[in-house]
């Protein structure tokens, strides 16, 4: 038979479990604003009753029921919504990252505007002009001297602005590689947590919701995605590779960068800290730093070094040949720089204290070619392009000009040009490759005549007569001599351009006009003078670029590309995390008015639990102290 007490004992369980629903109310009420906070919801159960099947259960009408007690204090979570949220905020969090240092690198693009590169460069082509007009004055030399400096200054700060910008993407790196560190050794801890709770049969909501704020938090820096089938090894995957398995969080590194083919130090590398391998994050905020310190700053640089070294070599090209008021010749406006100073361009790249490759910046044809002339050859041109080469082709009725185009158009880390003599003039491009010196020609090769015969560049055809920078003394491969190509610069040209001192302390050595066998210019000669200032509307290929007024409106054209396109995706990825966010609040988010609601349905359940036992207090009174009386 059931115990007289029973009363009691299934009030009692009421009153504790509406208790603690109305205390779980309350920590869902005072958590409403907590970040990553999921509500949690009771669910009540049926205690077990008295009699369950067996020889010894007491002939009753039914089961006898003991009250009600709390099966588990569940989160109110969706799984799958949450491992999308994860891939999403990857996406916003390269956005959002990238957004704001490409609206500082478009600050750093003054175009167009009075204190801009282009126009300290027209101001300088403007002096040449005017020198070409009274090449015997000393005033237009000065003049010259002064908008050479000025612009010089302009590309500086640009360099400046630039390598400044790219330092603080490096920087910014570092840290956040220290807080996704951090948030793996975090999440590993709570994982370890976690696992000790539900080993013992309880749910750790607050720390499950611990762990998915950090899982969100990591997502935005890296791309992550998530394995819960195993409850005991919760899983944290990026780039193909686990990053945190149960309580073992794994951690990165920055390994410092080998020095650069031309000598500078590159940035560091993040790799795993246990194995050193490198890794490449496809997503977060980790990942847009990457591309832009590699990528696109790296790029902004590359192509002001290639418009700084080619403006250097084109009007130190004129004004090496031609006179000054002075008499003085041979002397070049810009100091130019050469990383290499061995004389045949010879490098010891392995560091092993001999020679074994040649770096040439520079090679010029011996033989003059006519622009419009058909060249009545057949063959193809090979080129270094990246880590591979590629093939120009060129037929009999092909004119200079058109086979000179397709070099430039093939995508070769070269580019082509007639100079202002009529000769081929090669010069090396940046890479783009971290294993390769920018401005260094790698290999030439022609399987005709057209290099060979006809321009004068290489002494022989096919791959016998190829130039290859793999190799000493690779300039036995061309046909001209010393004074037809330049060594490779110091990397940077845009941050170590200066005009020759001599110049500018003796103006009268700025030259204007060419000589005539051999004898120095007339005081009144300012055809060199009009050389250079005709070079800003020339096709003299400036990288990629055919003249100088192209290679500003590309670069105006591509920062302003790249910032549309940075808006325009962060707003996007903003719009499908609002979303994505609202659609998680509604499932876990906390709502006061239905919270307040349980709180009054908990609150009269309780009150009527209390009454219930008030109710059998009353009876057991009568039944022990009054009957018998």
């Amino acid at each position: 038979m059931t115990s007289t007490f029973t009363g009691i004992e299934i009030g009692k369980r009421a009153v504790n479990a509406n208790a603690q629903a109305i205390n779980t109310t309350g920590h869902n009420l005072s958590n409403a604003s907590t970040e990553g906070y999921s509500r949690q919801r009771i669910e009540f159960s049926a205690f077990d009753p008295i009699y369950l099947p067996g020889l010894n259960r007491e002939q009753t009408a039914g089961q006898i029921g003991q009250g009600v007690v709390i099966q588990r204090i569940e989160r109110a979570r969706d799984q799958l919504l949450d491992r999308r949220i994860a891939v999403q905020a990857g996406n916003e969090g390269y956005w959002s990252t990238r957004d704001p240092y490409v609206r500082m690198l478009e600050q750093v693009y003054l175009e167009p505007g009075e204190n801009s590169i282009r126009s300290k460069m027209d101001s300088f082509w403007d002096s040449w002009q005017e020198l070409a007009v009274y090449p015997s004055d000393t005033a237009p030399r000065n003049a010259v001297i002064e908008r050479g400096r000025t612009l010089v200054d302009a590309v500086h700060e640009r360099y400046g602005s630039l390598k400044g910008l790219q330092d603080m993407v490096d920087e910014d790196i570092t840290l956040r590689i220290q807080q996704v560190n951090k948030l793996s050794r975090e999440i590993a801890g709570l994982n370890h947590d976690i696992q000790r709770i539900q080993a013992q049969g309880d749910n750790p909501n607050d720390l499950l919701d611990r762990r998915d704020l950090l899982v969100d938090r990591l997502s935005s820096y890296i791309d992550i995605t998530i394995d819960s089938r195993d409850p005991d090894e919760y899983m944290v995957h990026t780039a193909g590779m686990v990053l945190v398995q149960g309580s073992i969080g794994r951690q990165f590194a920055l390994e410092p960068a080998p020095a650069l083919p031309d000598g500078a130090q590159g940035y560091s590398q993040i790799t795993w800290a246990d194995t050193g391998e490198n890794i490449y994050f496809r997503g977060g905020s980790v990942a847009a730093l990457v591309d832009l310190r590699d990528d696109a700053i790296q790029q902004e640089i590359q192509t002001l070094d290639s418009m700084t070294i080619h403006f250097i070599d084109l009007v130190n090209e004129v004004h090496r040949n031609a006179y000054g008021l002075n008499g003085s010749t041979g002397q070049d406006f810009f100091t130019e720089h050469r990383f290499v100073t061995n004389v045949n361009g010879n490098y010891d790249r392995n560091g092993d204290g001999e020679y074994d490759s040649t770096y040439l910046f520079r090679i010029n044809g011996v033989n003059k070619l006519e622009e419009q002339e058909q060249i009545g050859l057949e063959g193809a041109i090979t080129l270094s392009a990246g880590d591979a080469t590629v093939d120009v082709r060129y037929y009999p009725t092909d004119t200079v000009t058109e086979v000179i185009s397709r070099i430039n158009n093939s995508g070769a880390d070269v580019t082509a040009r007639l100079n202002r003599d009529g000769f081929l003039t090669l010069k090396g491009t940046p890479t783009g490759s971290a294993d390769t010196p920018d401005f260094v020609i790698r290999h030439i090769e022609d399987s005709g005549h057209f290099l060979a015969g006809y321009a004068g560049v290489l002494n022989g055809s096919g791959v016998e007569g190829a130039y290859d920078w793999n190799q000493a003394d690779a300039i036995g491969a061309l046909r001209g001599s010393v004074a037809d190509f330049s060594t490779a610069p110091i990397a940077h040209p845009s941050g170590w351009i200066e005009v020759n001192s001599a110049l500018v302390k003796d103006p009268a050595a700025v030259a204007a006009g060419f000589g005539e066998n051999g004898r120095a210019a007339n005081a009144g000669n300012g055809e060199a003078a009009l050389a250079i200032a005709s070079i800003r509307n020339t096709e003299v290929m400036v990288g990629k670029q055919g003249a100088f007024d192209d290679y500003f409106a590309d670069a105006v054209g591509r920062v302003g590309i790249l910032g549309e396109q940075s808006g325009r995706m962060l707003e996007t990825q903003n719009l499908i995390m609002k979303q994505l966010n609202d659609m998680r609040q509604s499932v876990s988010g906390v709502n006061i008015d239905e919270e307040l609601a349980n709180l009054l349905k908990y609150q009269h359940s309780y009150e009527a639990a209390a009454r219930y036992i008030n109710t059998v207090n009353s009876m057991l009174d009568v039944l022990i102290n009054r009957l018998g009386v």
